[in-house]
């Protein structure tokens, strides 16, 4: 393994949870951004959505990629990151990006039953405002040097099928 593996998707892609079983199958370090960003903070990101505001928040994702080291290990990354050009940078120097790439309408099943607030969710026609988040987001994830498409409820098994990929 050259650098890290860095999840970039949409809300709800498994990006986390497909990561840390990723990290437990490799044998190496996992971390999440929205994690670190919290450390950062002490507080929950829809906290730091609230009272920084989105800006703030970008900003600080930004700070967190710069200061990670580049080697072994598996990143998981809040769905937005991918919006600054400058992240793509850090991307590259610390590793492969592969896109957690999920059917909408299976993203969308998920959140319903999330009990995680997702802040950029927080309005009365959320599905119409997470279809312009994924447009806008979209074209930018299928930057990545990896494109995986999940098509399976349970994750495990997509961390499986992602590593066997990786690894042969």
């Amino acid at each position: 393994m050259d650098g890290a593996w860095i999840l970039l998707g949409m809300m709800g892609a498994g990006k986390s949870t497909v990561g840390r079983a990723l990290a437990r199958l490799a044998d190496v370090p996992f971390q999440d951004t929205d994690s670190l960003l919290e450390l950062r903070f002490g507080r929950r990101v829809a906290s730091v959505f609230a009272v920084y505001g989105e800006e703030a928040f970008r900003s600080h994702e930004t700070s967190i990629l710069e200061g990670l080291e580049s080697g072994p290990g598996v990143l998981a990354t809040g769905g937005g990151i991918v919006l600054a050009p400058e992240n793509w940078e850090h991307f590259r120097r610390l590793g492969t990006t592969i896109f957690i790439d999920v059917p909408i309408e299976q993203l969308k099943a998920r959140l319903v039953k999330s009990k995680k607030r997702r802040p950029l969710l927080e309005h009365s026609d959320w599905e119409s405002r997470f279809d312009a988040l994924a447009e806008v987001r979209y074209p930018l994830y299928r930057q990545a040097d990896i494109h995986f498409n999940v098509n399976a409820e349970h994750l495990e098994g997509a961390a499986e099928q992602l590593y066997e990929r990786l690894t042969s």
